[in-house]
């Protein structure tokens, strides 16, 4: 919602826009990713494991050099990912694609550009040539598509408008949300916070993670 002018009556900031990206592409493969192939990952920032736990690519046996590059690249695809999601996309991105020719080096420059790292980028499709990964992702849009019809006064930023006004004022802009379990809050830009979908879905978790960015 975003007004020129303030609306009587709306509590809502007239000039206040705010992005929800609940689907980030390059997130969810690598979220999947990990628990399809049952990645074994260390360190002190990872992720939480998805709240629709996916079921394990069969038929296809990783090789031990295959699972350890993997397992050893993960992570900095997902840091990568993550800090790109976070930042908004380059409008002008989109103008210099037009005057570029369809097939060219800098067509396709510019389109990673836009899509940021992930997965693919690396390793190519083939790690998601299964029913597992198309299962899992069509449950997942259709859960996005239901909550995207709920009434604009039951969504989040409604419901705990008070926490996040002072949370914008102090730059944000973007959220980003991923379907795992548990509070799970980032600050991963400037501008936006990743956190987990329980974590916005419930008030209290949700004030203590606008509360982290002021």
């Amino acid at each position: 919602m975003r007004s020129s002018t303030p609306i009587p009556g709306e509590p809502w900031p007239h000039d206040m826009l705010l992005t929800i990206e609940d689907r980030p592409h390059a997130l969810l493969e690598l979220l999947w990713l990990r628990e399809a192939y049952a990645l074994q990952l260390y360190g002190d920032d990872l992720p939480p494991l998805l709240l629709d736990t996916p079921s394990t690519v069969r038929g296809t046996a990783l090789g031990s050099a295959t699972r350890d590059e993997w397992e050893g690249t993960w992570s900095r695809i997902w840091q990568a990912a993550v800090a790109h999601a976070g930042p908004d996309t380059d409008p002008r991105l989109f103008d210099k694609i037009q005057a570029t020719a369809n097939g060219s080096t800098e067509r396709a420059d510019l389109l990673q550009r836009i899509v940021g790292p992930g997965w693919r980028h690396e390793f190519g499709d083939s790690a998601f040539d299964h029913d597992s990964y198309s299962t899992w992702s069509r449950a997942g849009m259709d859960a996005a598509v239901a909550a995207a019809q709920a009434r604009l006064e039951d969504h989040p930023e409604r419901r705990d408008l008070l926490a996040l006004i002072p949370a914008w004022h102090a730059g944000l802009t973007k959220i980003v949300t991923i379907p795992c379990r548990g509070e799970f809050t980032r600050r991963v830009s400037k501008n936006a916070l990743l956190m987990t979908a329980t974590t916005r879905a419930d008030s209290d978790s949700y004030r203590r993670a606008l509360g982290s960015f002021i």
